[in-house]
This record gives C-alpha cells, sequence and structure tokens, in this order.
C-alpha cells in the first residue's frame, strides 16, 4: 500500500466483500506503457496479494498443475487411474456444455470418485464454506493451439487448478469493447479446445487500464448466441450485450475504475472468493449473475445487522433492523432474494418472510424467485396456506402479502412462530405498512428482524400525516438507513435510463380572457379531466416506442 492509497476499514467482519471507501492512487506515468507492461503490472500487483504465479502455457501443464491443487484441496492422493477416470467423467466430460460446467461449480462441486478399491470419496472442486481454503494461481499468455485457430490468453486466475476467471487486457487509450469481443472471438475458436477447461471460467475482467469492468461467463456466451442466430431485433439492447457488463465499486458507490485499483479491491482475496462462492445466482434459465457491489453491500449490511442486533439481545425492536434505499431498476428482486436466501441458512433463524403489499406481487415476486432458483420459497394464495407453511420447518422463506400476514395474525392469536426468530422483509416498505398492519405485525412477532427495501423513502420533510406520530418515515418503521444506491447512482452507472425531459405547451390563453387573483384551483379536477388525460396518452403515442 503506497501512501497515496487509503483503505478505510470501518468495521473488520468476516462476511465484507466490498471496501467501505477507496481513495484511488493516481500515479503519473513517466513514458508510455505497452499492453505487455501494463499485464506485468497487474500480475506483479496480485503476486503482492499472495497469489501465486506459473509459467503454464501448455495443455498437460495445466492438468498436471489441477490434479496437484484438487489433492491439495481434498488430503488426498489420486491413482493415476483414479485421476484419468474422474478428469474424464466429471471435469472433461465432451458431452458437458458451458452451463453444465457452470452448474458444477455453483451447485455441484463435490464430486464423487470411484476409487479402485471400489469405495467411494467425495471431492471437492471448491471449499465453499471455508473459503480460504482454495489456493488462488496466475498464469499469463496460455497458448491455445488445438481450436479453430491459434490463441494466446492474456491473464487467468485459477482456483484449485480451475480456470474461473479471465482477464483480457488492452493498452491505456483503446475501447474496452475491443476486450470484450476478443473475448467472444476466444469462445468461438479456442476455449472448448483441449479438455475445455476453459468453458470453466465463470468471469471475464475487460481493462484497458484507464477502465475496468467485469460480467459472468453467460453474458459472453448469450451475446455470442443472440448474434449468431439474429434474435436481438435492430434497436433493442440484448440482456447479454456488453452494455450489461459492470463496474465495481466502494461502499458509496464510487466506481473503482483503474486496473490497480480494481485489482486491490475485487481482486483482494477475500474478496473475489466470496464473489465466486457466495454472490454468484446461477438461476432456472441456466444465466449466471453476478452481483453488483451495491446489492453485495445491502446484503452484507442486513447479514451483519442480524448478527449484531441478535448477540446483543436486540429482536423485536427498530435497532434489530434497517432498511435499503435502492432506485427502482437497480436489482432489488435479486437482491432481496440472495438476503433471504443466506439469512435463511443462519442455524439461529427459524424463517424469512418476504413481504409485498399487493396480491398480483406474490406471485410476480414468486416467479422472479422461482428464476433464481426453483423451489427456494413458498408462495400462498390463501392465509390456510400461510399457516401451514409457518408451521412447516422445511419452508424457510416464504413469500406473502402483507394483508395474508395481517388476516393471519389476527385469527391466530398466541401462535408459536410469534415467538419463533424471524425476519421480515417488505418490499417498496414506504407504502402499506405505515399504518395498522404495521402496527399489527410489530406487535405480534417478538423476536423479528425488520427490514425494508425501497427506491423511495419517506424522510421527515416529507413525511405524511398518518395519525401515528411515532410512525412517519422509513427511518421510524424499520430502523437505520443500512445502504444507498440512488438513481443518480444508477443513471451514472448506466444500470438504468436516464429521463428525457420535453416542454410541451398544453394550453393556450383565449382571447378577451380577464386575470384575476384567486386562492387556488380545483388541481385534482384538472388532472384527472379526461380530455387532459387522452391529450398526453395520445402525445406518448405518437413520440415514443
Amino acid at each position: 500500500m503506497t501512501k497515496n492509497t487509503k483503505y478505510n476499514l470501518v468495521v473488520e467482519n468476516p462476511e465484507s466483500t466490498v471496501v467501505s471507501e477507496y481513495i484511488p492512487q493516481y500515479s503519473a506515468e513517466k513514458s508510455y506503457q505497452s499492453e505487455a507492461e501494463l499485464e506485468q503490472a497487474f500480475i506483479e500487483q496480485l503476486q503482492s496479494q499472495a497469489y501465486e504465479y506459473l509459467s503454464i502455457k501448455t495443455e498437460e501443464d495445466l492438468q498436471s498443475n489441477l490434479r496437484r491443487q484438487l489433492e491439495k484441496l481434498n488430503n488426498f492422493t489420486f491413482t493415476d487411474n483414479e485421476w484419468n477416470l474422474f478428469f474424464r467423467t466429471e471435469i472433461a466430460n465432451p458431452n458437458h456444455s458451458i452451463e453444465e460446467k457452470t452448474a458444477t461449480i455453483q451447485e455441484d462441486y463435490i464430486k464423487i470418485l470411484k476409487r479402485d478399491d471400489r469405495s467411494a470419496k467425495n471431492i471437492y472442486l471448491l471449499d465453499k464454506q471455508n473459503i480460504h481454503n482454495n489456493h488462488l494461481q496466475i498464469i499469463n499468455q496460455y497458448e491455445a493451439e488445438s481450436g479453430q485457430r491459434s490463441n494466446r490468453y492474456d491473464v487467468s486466475i485459477l482456483v484449485n487448478g480451475l480456470p474461473l476467471i479471465h482477464v483480457e487486457l488492452k493498452r491505456r487509450g483503446v475501447a474496452l469493447e475491443e476486450a470484450f469481443n476478443q473475448i467472444n472471438r476466444y469462445q468461438r475458436e479456442s476455449f472448448w479446445s483441449g479438455s475445455g477447461l476453459f468453458e470453466y471460467i465463470q468471469i471475464f475482467v475487460i481493462s484497458n487500464g484507464t477502465h475496468t469492468k467485469y460480467y459472468s461467463n453467460t453474458t459472453r456466451w448469450q451475446h455470442i448466441k443472440e448474434s449468431s442466430e439474429g434474435t436481438v431485433k435492430k434497436g433493442k439492447r440484448a440482456s447479454n450485450s456488453f452494455e450489461f457488463t459492470s463496474w465495481w465499486a466502494d461502499e458509496k458507490n464510487n466506481p473503482i475504475l483503474d486496473l490497480m485499483d480494481f485489482a486491490k479491491t475485487f481482486f483482494y482475496k477475500h474478496a473475489i472468493l466470496n464473489i465466486l462462492t457466495r454472490y454468484c445466482v446461477f438461476t432456472a434459465d441456466r444465466m449466471l449473475l453476478v452481483m453488483r457491489p451495491y446489492q453485495i453491500v445491502a446484503t452484507e449490511k442486513i447479514l451483519k445487522k442480524i448478527e449484531i442486533s441478535t448477540n446483543y439481545k436486540k429482536p423485536g425492536t427498530t435497532e434489530a433492523g434497517g432498511y435499503i434505499w435502492h432506485t427502482t431498476g437497480s436489482g432489488k428482486t435479486l437482491t432481496s432474494f440472495k438476503t433471504a436466501w443466506l439469512a435463511s441458512r443462519l442455524p439461529y433463524i427459524d424463517k424469512v418472510l418476504f413481504v409485498v403489499d399487493r396480491k398480483d406481487l406474490d406471485y410476480q415476486t414468486m416467479r422472479e424467485y422461482d428464476k433464481f432458483e426453483k423451489g427456494a420459497a413458498n408462495s400462498n394464495t390463501s392465509t390456510a396456506i400461510l399457516k401451514r407453511q409457518l408451521e412447516d420447518p422445511n419452508a424457510r422463506i416464504i413469500i406473502t402479502t402483507i394483508q395474508k400476514l395481517e388476516r393471519f395474525i389476527k385469527a391466530n392469536k398466541g401462535h408459536t412462530i410469534f415467538n419463533g426468530h424471524v425476519v421480515l422483509i417488505f418490499d417498496e416498505c414506504h407504502r402499506s405498512q405505515f399504518g395498522e398492519m404495521h402496527t399489527a405485525i410489530t406487535k405480534a412477532f417478538k423476536n423479528y428482524h425488520l427490514f425494508g427495501f425501497t427506491g423511495t423513502p419517506i424522510f421527515a420533510v416529507n413525511a405524511s400525516s398518518s395519525g401515528k406520530p411515532n410512525l412517519k418515515t422509513t427511518k421510524q418503521a424499520f430502523g437505520e438507513k443500512l445502504h444507498t444506491y440512488t438513481i443518480v447512482d444508477a443513471i451514472r452507472d448506466r444500470n438504468v435510463l436516464p429521463f428525457k425531459v420535453d416542454y410541451v405547451s398544453t394550453m393556450r390563453e383565449a382571447e378577451n380572457i380577464e386575470d384575476k387573483k384567486v386562492s387556488d384551483i380545483d388541481r385534482e379536477c384538472a388532472l384527472l379531466a379526461p380530455e387532459r388525460i387522452a391529450n398526453t396518452v395520445q402525445y406518448i403515442l405518437e413520440h415514443f416506442d
């Protein structure tokens, strides 16, 4: 760490992935930096962070290292026969697609080895329980010679010998899209070649030194498929195109752009292992989603609040909860899913309830959750079903509406679930919860953590009169603000579209009208006038697609 670099570590926590605050290191280059020099500087930075550098250039060396690393991770020595069978059937099976290899890393990372003595042994490709048991290595300029054409890859990160991250570099000043397109070419021509180990890559990083972004393997793979099949209409942005690559940032949403700064934060060993093992979601549609930094921060803030408030015996108070202010369109559903999923895995939590405020939204949320992981959550169409789910120990995550939850509370006074250790997560928490329903829920549950997600929090200056002097703002209802990602942040990161403002004259002053001063006009009547609504709709239809 140089004197110009500052890591502001507010709280040291084993769950932290995103640095609290990062002030970039500014260093003026004394001479032109070539792509090779940029690559070397990047490798040296990773070596200073305890990555092991290997001079591996061939398929044979890559396989030999993979065997050594898996033996080390599993504290086991393969016989040649065992290794050849295991490698051929479980790792380099020619019938396995990129999606199946992604499923291996994300879900099916414990394989069964049939030993020579006919016994069976579990072989871990990754240790997701103790992430620092995984070994990180760097290779560069690996030569793939058996594809459609010979290619040489810039930098690859091996995790226990498997290439799970690939970094493609361009010299400063070259557009990032060139690195993105080059990776597309590698996919078509050579990632599949040899034993296909490079199809295990989960995350791609592209950089021109000045700007650095990351994205998942299916972003690249789907982009190729859509381009070759012509399934994206002209002018329409594909969900897997370059525009959906992501910036890394610190906890305050300050983008970390420079490659060296990116290496110190994103490739910090604890961070990158957490991203690979905790903050990727392999959906039911076989798409790999890598969470963005603000989503990771929000998830970890909630998990940390649950842990700390439990230790200090605060459940049942606003000190055990809080709210997340993330703008509409920034991926709150994915954040809430991962939060609910991880919270439900805490050994001391009995239930996680995800509560929406309208009947149509519980089905919509259930569909989204099912896309993330089939069967991970339970929805309900009646209070009776909700009651059964609350009594079922296997139903760890429940999606319901606030109306059904309120009816359950009124009909089941003294139910055992009210004494259970429960996490309640409210979507768009500023709506229905500011009234009798909120009061009923917080009175009934005794050992709860209350969290809200909202794109438009209510502060003291814009609080409406609810008849409850102690329940006006989002903070008063849910507790402190845990994280913020506003519309300004989202527009800057291009995660949502910017506003388009047109000024349109909507009325003409009639002649011979005498102006008079009046106290006010009938605003509601003017806004709801059928003529005004019809003209507004007509204007939208004529001017927007």
